[in-house]
C-alpha cells in the first residue's frame, strides 16, 4: 500500500463561550486537517495546532510522502526530524498532522483501533478537566469574581459530572489564589489545579504557592518560566509542580529531572511530533517516577480522539486530561462520547471516528473569510 495523495485543510471553528488565560482572549479555534489518500482505496485522517503557516509545513512534507508506505512510520520521521529545529512547535505540529493521518490509516488497512495497536485498553473511558477562566465572570467585579467564579464552577461540575477542576491563571497572582480558596470552599472534594502560563514571578510563585498548600491542589502547573525557575518555587512550595512549557522537548527532560525541577510532565501529542514521541515521553516519566498527563491545545474530533488512543493504552495517564472537546461549538466528526465528565474511547478501526465532508468544507470556508483565529 502506497500514499498517492496528501490533502491539506484549514478550518475556524467557534468556541460555545470566550476562553481566557494569561496572555490571551480565544473565541475559536483554527486546527490543520490533513488527509492521507492510498493506492488501496483507504484514508487516512489527522489534525493538529494551529493553521496556515502549520498546513505549509505539512504540504512541503506530504511531498517526500507520495509513494511511500503509511506504514514506514520511522523511516518518515527519521527524514523530517531537522524540522522541528528551524519551525519549533509549528514543524512538530505539522509532522504530528501527519504521523496520526498514518496511524488512522495503518488502523484501517489492518481493521483495528489505534489503541490496540499502542498495546491495548488499560481503559475504556477517559475523565476530563473542567476548563474554568476569567471569561466565565465577565460581568463580575474584582471583589465578587472568586464567589462568582467558584458558582460557575460547581455548576459546571454539576452539570458535567467532572471530577477535576483547573483554573487558568492569569498574571494577577493574588486574584488567582482568591479565586482558587473560593473554588476550594464550593467543591472541597474535587481535584484542583491552576495553571498561569508562567505569568507569575518566582518570589509571587512561592508566596502563593505556600498560600495554596493548604487548598490540597493536584498540581501547580507552570506558575513562572523556566526550569531553573521551578526548580526554586519546588524548594520552598509542597504542592507538585506540573509542566508544559519548560519541558516540551526531550532535550529538557535531563536537566529538568536533575535539577528536580518538576513533578508532572503535560505530554501533547501535536506538541511532542507524534504517537510515538507522546507514548516514549511516558516511558521516560515512569521511568524516572514522574507523573504525567496531556495538555489541550483545542482538539477537535480527530485529535481528540488519538489523544483517547494515547491515554487508553498508557497506565501512566490515570489524571483527568485537559480537554477543550466539550467547549466546542461543533465538530467535524459525529460527536464523541461524554458522559460523566470522562469521554468515551472510541473502538472503531483506525482512530474510530467518522469525517463530516460538509462541515469540514463549511469550517474550511470559515478559514477562508476569516484567516486564522488569533483571538
Amino acid at each position: 500500500m502506497k500514499i498517492t495523495a496528501v490533502d491539506v485543510w484549514v478550518v475556524n471553528l467557534p468556541l460555545t463561550n470566550p476562553f481566557t488565560s494569561s496572555f490571551e482572549t480565544k473565541t475559536g479555534e483554527t486546527r490543520t486537517i490533513v488527509r492521507i489518500r492510498t493506492d488501496a482505496g483507504v484514508e487516512g485522517w489527522g489534525e493538529t495546532m494551529w493553521g496556515r503557516p502549520v498546513a505549509a509545513i505539512v504540504r512541503e512534507l506530504a511531498d517526500g510522502l507520495i509513494g511511500s508506505s503509511p506504514f514506514d512510520l520511522s523511516a518518515f520521521h527519521q527524514r523530517v526530524h531537522m524540522t522541528p529545529f528551524f519551525h519549533g512547535y509549528l514543524g512538530y505540529a505539522a509532522i504530528a498532522a501527519i504521523d496520526v493521518a498514518c496511524w488512522d490509516t495503518i488502523g484501517k488497512a489492518t481493521t483495528t483501533p489505534v489503541t490496540d495497536l499502542l498495546g491495548g485498553r488499560v481503559r475504556d473511558e477517559v475523565p476530563i478537566t473542567a476548563l474554568i477562566t476569567r471569561a466565565d465572570a465577565t460581568s463580575a467585579t474584582d471583589s465578587d469574581r472568586p464567589a462568582a467564579l467558584a458558582e460557575y464552577a460547581a455548576e459546571v461540575v454539576d452539570k458535567g459530572g467532572f471530577q477535576a477542576v483547573k483554573l487558568k491563571g492569569t498574571a494577577d497572582t493574588w486574584g488567582d489564589v482568591a479565586i482558587l480558596q473560593a473554588i476550594r470552599s464550593r467543591l472541597p472534594n474535587i481535584d484542583l489545579r491552576v495553571d498561569p502560563n508562567a505569568a507569575w514571578t518566582v518570589p509571587e510563585s512561592v508566596r502563593a504557592g505556600i498560600v495554596l498548600e493548604e487548598l490540597n491542589l493536584e498540581y501547580l502547573e507552570d506558575p513562572c518560566i523556566g526550569i531553573d525557575g521551578m526548580r526554586q518555587v519546588h524548594e520552598k512550595v509542597r504542592i507538585p509542580l506540573c509542566t508544559n512549557m519548560c519541558v516540551v522537548r526531550f532535550e529538557e527532560f535531563a536537566p529538568a529531572v536533575r535539577l528536580g525541577a518538576v513533578d508532572i510532565i503535560h505530554g501533547d501529542v501535536y506538541k511532542w511530533g507524534g504517537v510515538s514521541a507522546t507514548k516514549a515521553l511516558a516511558a521516560h516519566c515512569d521511568t524516572f517516577g514522574l507523573g504525567m498527563n496531556l495538555h489541550s491545545g483545542g482538539e477537535l474530533g480527530i485529535a481528540t480522539a488519538a489523544h483517547l488512543a494515547v491515554v487508553a493504552s498508557t497506565p501512566i495517564l490515570d489524571r483527568a486530561i485537559d480537554s477543550m472537546y466539550y467547549l466546542h461549538d461543533g465538530d467535524i466528526v459525529d460527536p464523541l462520547t461524554l458522559t460523566d465528565g470522562k469521554l468515551q474511547v472510541p473502538d472503531g478501526p483506525g482512530l474510530g471516528v467518522t469525517i463530516d465532508e460538509d462541515k469540514l468544507a463549511y469550517y474550511a470556508h470559515l478559514n477562508d473569510e476569516q484567516g486564522d483565529l488569533t483571538k
